[in-house]
């Protein structure tokens, strides 16, 4: 089982960043998706959620109305649109799968916002 986190990097405040997590290994239309991050010092959090077929999304909400989830389940791929970010969204972002008792995670992708 793989989940590889990739498209972060250093963006100035307003900026946007695309996140993508490639998942190999498990059958990835079965299962949720979400995205989660954790800054220094904090606890791990959650971001956005997206059920298995895409249908229903939630998102935590300081990154409502900025932030969107989607998945390609022909290419085993999940994605987080960031726009507007802020300081604050400073973190390392992973993926994480998961079906009942079943969960993967990523290794992460650092973001940072900084001018």
């Amino acid at each position: 089982v793989q989940l590889v986190e990739s498209g972060g990097g250093l963006v100035q405040p307003g900026g946007s960043l695309r996140l993508s997590c490639a998942a190999s290994g498990f059958t990835f239309s079965s299962f949720a998706m979400s995205w989660h991050r954790q800054a220094p010092g904090r606890e791990r959090e959650l971001v956005a959620r997206v059920t298995s077929a895409g249908g229903i999304t939630n998102y935590a909400d300081s990154v409502k109305g900025r932030f969107t989830i989607s998945r390609d389940n022909g290419k085993n791929t999940v994605y987080l649109q960031m726009n507007s970010l802020k300081p604050e969204d400073t973190a390392v972002y992973y993926c994480n799968a998961r079906l009942y008792s079943l969960g993967y995670w990523g290794q992460g992708t650092q973001v940072t916002v900084s001018s």
